[in-house]
């Protein structure tokens, strides 16, 4: 995609008035809008008014839309539909917009004539043609006659008017698994508008699927590279504009939307710096008051984890094993027990590119080499010379090692607010350059969990994203957004039977998992014995095994988690998290 490539929005992927919309699209960088009908309708300004608003803004107004139930109707609809075309051309002069979005066919009225609906068309793009308008002819996905984009096309080329041409919407093209290919067969001067949305793969009503589930692209599951590749190829130079359906955005704060919208668009155009390589895991901070500080501090001896230095100038303690780093940093003075993972530092190969990507995908900074993901979590770039460990006095460990096979970090797992679910994904997938690794959704004990896991190429660096899809009411696990540090290990047996005997507060599984896993896999009696004994929980698949047991909650929310990837195992044993989380229940209410 072209850099100079003019960027949009349509206002009904936003939330609030259509003041919020327009500010907030604004705010993100946008160069237009398509203004969505209802969107109108509930505003107090004139149409004249929202023209001169735009402008204020830098917006133009690029789209008036939709118009729909037009064609292939009896003449006595079609008298009544024209009316209703000549009013709502009103309305786009007024706007200042020159073309107008007509959806295909839904009506009872409608009959499957494409002669009759090119003859319809025509007439109307004669009447939108005489005023200096455009009609750009839209097959929706679930149109009565007209539902791919190739049909739609042969209507339109039938009607022959330099007035009407096509609107390509990806999400109606994609969602029909109709080869879009032939859209290179399209001139690109009867491409009147593109209209871009992601959305995951999902076996519903096509109408549901477009109304509630769309995404920004990059959040779903859609190939809008090669969309965007066909429809370039045709010689289009209008705007790429985004049309995006969906319930949560659609409640979530604007501005937050309008930009994670941008950052989308900017990935697909990939136009910054591309991302340096990663190298791992530098450290992952924890913030804690003086009771966690003791029993994180406790677990991370337990774990073979060793007291390796002091910020010089900040309350801030290095624990350190093998090339797993954690940074204790004890500045809330609330005494609760309120422990939080706060940053993610990761090694890469060029800072300076690093946070210049950063920068270019509009992730708020924290400072040369440290941006803000969507939670809040502060994202930290260094090197993996480890200058960054001058800023620590040393403190002498020569005689307290512990060492308990810990090897480096594996993961950090997070807790996402739901409507903040996608954008947080987004996020490191544009920020950091990594990849959807990991997609999973299972039963909790308090609701469905998804998850999405990213990953570099390498799989140096992998953060695991959670999210409960629907919590209301006072009722819950006691735990709010649950975080964890993963570490990685050769020997997750040896490890556990190690820490258990350093006093780590390792969970307790009960004995119905282990007698599952038995009918399950039918693993060495021995074996089994030994996960049951450790409380060491399995998974595999067709590429490889996975052990990995966990922490108790330390403080309100966050837990160390010890894993073992044997073979080509990428997962994170996304089977195992519901008893991983009655456990904790458990463990806590029993404590309590």
């Amino acid at each position: 995609m072209p850099a100079e490539r003019r960027r949009g929005i349509a206002t009904v992927c936003l939330s609030g008035t259509l003041e919020d919309k327009l500010t907030a699209a604004a705010a993100a960088g946008f160069d237009g809008v398509e203004i969505f009908e209802n969107d109108l309708l509930a505003s107090p300004w004139s149409p004249a008014r929202v023209r001169r608003e735009c402008a204020h803004r830098g917006l133009t107004i690029d789209l008036y839309q939709p118009f729909r139930d037009f064609e292939a109707v009896p003449p006595a609809v079609l008298a009544r539909n024209l009316r209703r075309a000549e009013l709502k051309f009103d309305v786009v002069e007024q706007l200042g917009a020159d073309t107008i979005l007509v959806c295909s066919s839904v009506s009872p009225d409608a009959v499957d004539d494409d002669d009759l609906a090119a003859q319809q068309l025509r007439t109307l793009a004669e009447r939108a043609g005489e005023r200096g308008l455009r009609v750009a002819y839209e097959a929706l996905a679930w149109g009565r006659f007209v539902n791919t984009y190739d049909h739609a096309w042969r209507v339109v080329r039938a009607a022959d008017h330099p007035a009407l041409g096509v609107c390509l919407d990806s999400f109606h093209v994609l969602s029909r698994e109709v080869d879009p290919v032939a859209i290179r067969t399209i001139p690109g001067d009867k491409v009147f508008f593109v209209q871009l949305a992601d959305a995951p793969r999902l076996r519903m009503d096509v109408l549901q699927w477009s109304r509630h589930h769309r995404l920004f692209p990059g959040q779903g599951a859609f190939d809008l590279t090669s969309f965007v590749d066909h429809v370039l190829a045709t010689g289009y130079r209008g705007p790429l504009s985004l049309e995006v359906f969906n319930d949560v955005f659609r409640q979530s704060d604007p501005f937050a939307a309008a930009v994670d919208a941008m950052r989308s668009l900017l990935l697909l155009q990939e136009s910054a710096d591309a991302a340096p390589v990663l190298e791992g895991h530098a450290f992952t901070e924890i913030d804690v008051d003086d009771t966690a500080a003791a029993r994180v501090g406790s677990a991370l001896a337990g774990l073979g984890f060793t007291a390796a230095g002091r910020h010089r100038t900040k309350p801030v303690e290095l624990w350190r094993q093998g090339g797993a780093r954690v940074v204790l940093n004890h500045r809330r003075p609330v005494d609760g027990g309120h422990a939080a993972v706060t940053a993610v530092a990761v090694a890469s190969t060029d800072p300076t590119t690093s946070s210049a990507r950063a920068k270019a995908f509009l992730a708020p900074s924290l400072g040369s080499s440290a941006v803000a993901a969507p939670d809040g979590t502060s994202v930290i770039f260094c090197r993996d010379d480890l200058d960054w460990l001058a800023d620590f006095a040393p403190f002498d460990t020569a005689a307290g090692v512990l060492d308990a096979g810990v090897l480096d970090t594996d993961h950090v797992g997070l807790t996402e607010p739901f409507d903040r679910f996608q954008q947080a994904g987004l996020f490191y997938r544009a920020v950091l350059g990594l990849d959807l690794a990991d997609e999973a959704e299972f039963a909790a004990p308090f609701g469905l969990v998804r998850r999405h896991s990213v990953a570099d190429r390498g799989h140096r660096v992998r953060v695991a994203l959670d999210s409960t899809l629907v919590r209301r009411g006072t009722w819950g696990p006691d735990v709010r957004e649950p975080q964890h540090v993963a570490f990685s290990t050769s020997d997750a047996i040896a490890g556990a039977r190690r820490m258990r005997d350093l006093g780590a507060p390792l969970l307790d599984i009960p004995d119905n998992y282990y007698d599952d896993l038995d009918a399950r896999f039918a693993p060495d009696p021995d074996f089994l014995a030994s996960l049951r004994s450790l409380s060491v929980l399995y998974d595999r698949d067709g590429s490889g095994e996975f052990l990995h047991f966990c922490t108790e909650l330390l403080g309100d929310r966050v837990y160390f988690e010890v894993v073992q990837r044997i073979g080509g195992y990428q997962g994170y044993g996304a089977v195992n998290a519901p008893v991983v989380m009655a456990a904790h229940r458990r463990r806590r209410k029993s404590a309590g």
